[in-house]
């Protein structure tokens, strides 16, 4: 479903990304992990096109989306959706009116099928009678399911996850976990996580690659991971400030 190769991005003598390959399989989903500063953000703007690889090529469902111009760029990230790292969600705007926000960018619905659909996806993170509050009247992890909501409104193909338990206590967090884990059951989707919350990568994770020094270090299954024998594998994560990656 997406194919990274030999991906590499420099921002001015800083070179973020040095040569990343990366394979993710349809419907799997894929947790990079990876210390801040590692450019597990800058990674995840290539695969929605945010930004242009210097070197390289994201192949999306057999589409290089580097070769695409704006129009026909805009019209393919119909495909993904994003819950973002904060939930981005407009505080001027209803519960429901953020949710069906795409729906009204990029659909001819009326605004009664649009509340509708919106309803509905609520309803799968949990979350009904809820539609008619403001973003201020929700907890953190009530946002973080109204984003969830919003990303999927779309049906996408493509769910892609920053930072998903980013700010939250840890029984919240493992709430979003278990319904990272649902959504994947209920619609089948290809996705894509940057994190460095190790619980939540073994959890929602098939699969999980170690961003280090602009490259993949490590890529395997959440046992696999754990049992790896490499040095800045193990010490990231074991959460230990001994070893190669030094703290900055």
């Amino acid at each position: 479903m997406i194919d990274i190769i030999n991906l590499h991005k420099s921002f001015n003598s800083n070179h973020v990304l040095r040569g990343v390959n990366l394979r993710i399989e349809r419907g799997e989903t894929m947790v990079v992990i990876g210390g801040s500063g590692s450019g597990k953000s800058v990674l995840i703007k290539h695969i929605i096109g945010l930004l242009t690889p210097d070197e390289g090529s994201v192949v999306i469902d057999g589409v290089d989306i580097s070769r695409l111009g704006e129009r026909e760029l805009n019209e393919f990230r119909k495909k993904y959706g994003m819950l973002f790292q904060g939930a981005a969600l407009f505080d001027s705007l209803t519960v429901w009116e953020n949710v069906g926000f795409a729906l009204v960018q990029h659909t001819t619905l009326s605004k009664e099928e649009i509340r509708e659909k919106a309803e509905k996806k609520l309803e799968m993170v949990g979350l009904k009678g809820i539609e008619d509050l403001m973003p201020s009247e929700l907890s953190g992890g009530m946002r973080k399911r109204v984003g969830l909501a919003r990303a999927i409104a779309m049906e996408p193909e493509i769910l892609l996850y920053d930072e998903p338990t980013t700010g939250l206590d840890p029984i919240m967090a493992d709430a979003i976990n278990n319904l990272i884990v649902e959504m994947k059951k209920k619609i089948n989707i290809t996705a894509v996580a940057i994190t460095h919350d190790m619980t939540s990568a073994y959890k929602i994770g098939d699969r999980i690659a170690m961003l280090y020094e602009g490259k993949i270090l490590e890529a395997g299954t959440p046992d696999e991971i754990k049992l790896s024998e490499n040095l800045a594998v193990r010490q990231f994560i074991t959460g230990s400030s001994v070893g190669p990656i030094r703290a900055v």
